[in-house]
């Protein structure tokens, strides 16, 4: 029910992923990103799995070993499908055995992208493409390679829900966090919702380290 990439920007050293589903909220139950990777995790979603990988590559250990850690923790890793990418642009997937409808998946440089229910085994790999062959920030990048995933078929029936996330390594809360939670073409919103917030998102870094140099609200009774 599902199609998704994480990536890395080897320029800034941010990490982070992007998702759509069928199913609503997707975003709040599959992506994680942190300062030193990012985690999706998919098909019959446990939640938890998301912080436990984060932790894990947090604590020094690669995408691969940590994936096998979480599976190793897992009741029924057969239902469910991970991606995992650090810092250092080092990835792993899995899917598991009852992953439901088309599985597909597709590795790149500094991206993996995966999906279940797929229209299309090929929709990953048009992912990854879009993405290498993008620029800019990494946020926009993700967003390219949801755009042609959908292009590519998406997933097999209409997609409700959508989630960016994106992280840097010396922030220790996503800086990037942007959902689209039930709607008509929720990756077309996440493009708007994104578009609005670029132009304010070092503000928010700002008012967070350095307060008194924090730009007014420009709202009705800030000073």
């Amino acid at each position: 029910m599902t199609f998704s990439i994480a990536a890395r920007c080897a320029e800034t050293g941010e990490t982070g992923c992007a998702v759509s589903s069928s199913s609503i909220c997707v975003a709040a139950r599959c992506a994680f990103a942190g300062p030193k990777g990012a985690v999706l995790t998919q098909n019959v979603t446990n939640p938890a799995l998301g912080p436990q990988g984060l932790a894990l590559m947090a604590a020094g250990h690669a995408p691969q070993e940590a994936l096998k850690q979480l599976l190793a923790g897992e009741a029924a890793p057969e239902y469910r499908q991970l991606l995992l990418i650090d810092g250092a642009g080092r990835t792993a997937v899995y899917d598991g055995a009852s992953a439901l409808g088309i599985v597909g998946r597709a590795d790149g440089v500094d991206c993996v992208a995966a999906g279940n229910l797929l229209a299309d085994a090929g929709v990953p790999r048009a992912m990854v493409n879009a993405f290498e062959q993008s620029n800019g920030p990494l946020a926009e990048r993700l967003l390219v390679a949801m755009e042609a995933g959908m292009a590519a078929g998406g997933e097999a029936g209409p997609v409700y829900s959508a989630g960016l996330v994106v992280a840097r390594p010396d922030v220790s809360w996503p800086v990037v966090d942007l959902r689209v939670d039930w709607a008509e073409a929720p990756i077309d919103g996440l493009r708007n919702l994104w578009m609005r917030y670029v132009p304010q998102l070092e503000a928010y870094v700002t008012r967070a380290r350095q307060p008194v140099a924090a730009p007014s609200y420009g709202v009705p009774g800030d000073q």
